[in-house]
């Protein structure tokens, strides 16, 4: 062991003063911690596996389903804007409170643009909220007038093209879907097809 040559400092020898220094110290951030809590909590409450929600309080009926005129998209139209074309309402992850999955694309004056399905919450401010992406608008599939959600499963048909050169006005492909939220997250699976008539 090497002997300092230094003088001892102070603070190596506690004292009573430092003793009340240290308990006043702590008595002032407690003091602080309990003036700084923050306001009433908002309930909120998480699927089965996790769809993050507001809650109905105990007792009172579930929350209505998010109106997707009230949501913010995540769609680039420009001046253009975006339209809701079809909407259906579910409880997609078992918990009593309905989801709303939308359908939303570009508002054109002509033509159809590629759609974008979309699932919506409400948040603890009772704003809808995008919490999932179905299909993506890059994906330049359209959906059929024929969404709905049947026990927990959303179920569509998505129309698109085999290539470039296949008119816009026209698509050639067609795949029936269906999604539902297991593990944590929206599962896809390809339909087989309609009986045509």
């Amino acid at each position: 062991m090497q002997i300092s040559d230094a003088p001892d400092l102070a603070h190596t020898r506690p004292r009573p003063i430092h003793w009340l220094a240290t308990a006043t110290a702590m008595a002032a951030v407690v003091a602080l911690a309990g003036l700084l809590q923050p306001g009433p909590a908002t309930a909120s409450q998480t699927g089965q596996d996790g769809l993050r929600k507001a809650a109905a309080p105990a007792g009172a009926a579930p929350l209505p389903a998010p109106d997707p005129a009230d949501a913010d998209f995540p769609l680039e139209c420009g001046p253009a804007g975006t339209v809701v074309t079809q909407k259906a309402t579910g409880d997609l992850d078992g918990d009593g409170t309905p989801e709303t999955v939308a359908v939303v694309r570009c508002d054109a004056g002509s033509g159809t643009p590629p759609s974008g399905v979309y699932v919506l919450t409400r948040t603890e401010a009772d704003a809808p909220r995008v919490v999932a992406t179905l299909v993506d608008p890059a994906d330049k599939r359209t959906v059929g007038p024929e969404l709905t959600v049947r026990d927990g499963v959303i179920l569509a048909t998505l129309f698109g093209y085999s290539g470039p050169s296949v008119p816009s006005c026209c698509p050639d492909q067609e795949d029936r879907v269906s999604w539902q939220w297991k593990n944590g997250a929206f599962v896809r699976t390809e339909l087989p097809e309609a009986p045509r008539s």
